[in-house]
């Protein structure tokens, strides 16, 4: 068959695309129908006329499940923008009639974090459906990217041209140890001190750990890692059996009668949490009202603002 371009554009439709990007995003034909409340036979349909006329496989299929292939991992990144700019038309035309409706999803790295925001948002936008996922710094980068949600709460800029950050909130690291240690009647130590102390640290990706890494390094100070833990939960649950001695942010110490909390004296370790959004996004009606909602809430001394 001759297919010129506009034969090629007329037949690339937003049903047979929109089928291909709920069967990626959802794993299976039969969670895309269900997604997108059709009959399986008629996603099968569009996404087979699809990889048909192009002379392409988008999926390779095995069995019941399905994995996509380099061309349909290719053309996923472009559906995602997609349906994404196709949210945000919504989203603007809603903006201009005055109603803020919709849905916004955010990726958090800790509910402590987000909560302030989602509140202040949903007094102001109330017919706004919220959606929160928890995850470490690097899981809220790959949310965004991946399109996953619409903005994210990490405890670090980010240093990427794709990526719009603004500060929120500023939070102290704070050493954890067991009640019987015997550090246990100091309200400080030096971080020369922590040299080969047994440590008990968050996941490689965590931007808690990697402010103690740094500040460790900074000083020359090499410590003892007897344990990776990916939750905070975790990590207090083994100080707190003396597994060895736990950092936390200030803000999100849990008050527990088996743990005592020290500050580093000569070492500033801070943490500034910062929203963020993809900058294509940052204009887009609900992404850039939760962006105004945090920098009237903002916890930053005014110096820092």
């Amino acid at each position: 068959m001759n297919r010129n371009t506009n034969d090629s554009f007329s037949r690339l439709n937003f049903k047979q695309l929109r089928c291909f990007h709920a069967v990626a995003v959802e794993g299976s034909f039969t969670r895309a129908a269900r997604a997108l409340n059709v009959g399986q036979p008629s996603i099968t349909t569009h996404v087979r006329a699809l990889e048909n006329y192009y002379g392409v496989e988008l999926f390779a299929r095995h069995g019941h499940s399905v994995q996509l292939t380099d061309i349909g991992e290719e053309l996923l990144k472009f559906t995602h923008r997609i349906f994404s700019l196709e949210k945000e038309s919504a989203d603007l035309m809603q903006a201009a009639s005055k109603r803020k409706v919709g849905s916004l999803k955010i990726a958090a790295i800790g509910p402590l974090q987000v909560t302030d925001i989602a509140l202040a948002f949903s007094r102001l936008y109330p017919d706004v459906e919220l959606s929160i996922t928890l995850g470490n710094s690097q899981e809220v980068l790959s949310s965004l990217l991946e399109f996953k949600c619409d903005v994210g709460i990490r405890l670090q800029a980010e240093d990427d041209p794709r990526f719009y950050s603004i500060p929120f909130s500023r939070d102290e690291v704070v050493i954890l140890v067991s009640r019987n240690h015997r550090w246990t009647g100091r309200k400080i130590i030096n971080i020369e001190e922590l040299q080969d102390q047994r440590m008990v640290l968050r996941e490689v990706g965590s931007a808690t750990r990697k402010a103690f890494d740094d500040a460790l390094s900074a000083v020359g100070v090499e410590v003892r890692q007897v344990l990776s833990i990916g939750s905070r939960e975790a990590v207090r649950e083994a100080v707190a059996r003396g597994i060895g001695i736990g950092i936390a942010l200030e803000e999100e110490r849990v008050p527990d009668q088996r743990i005592h909390t020290l500050k580093v004296a000569d070492t500033d370790i801070y943490l500034n949490a910062h929203v963020l959004c993809l900058q294509e996004r940052r204009q887009a009606p609900l992404v850039h009202a939760f962006l105004q909602v945090a920098k009237s809430v903002t916890r930053l001394p005014s110096e820092q603002q």
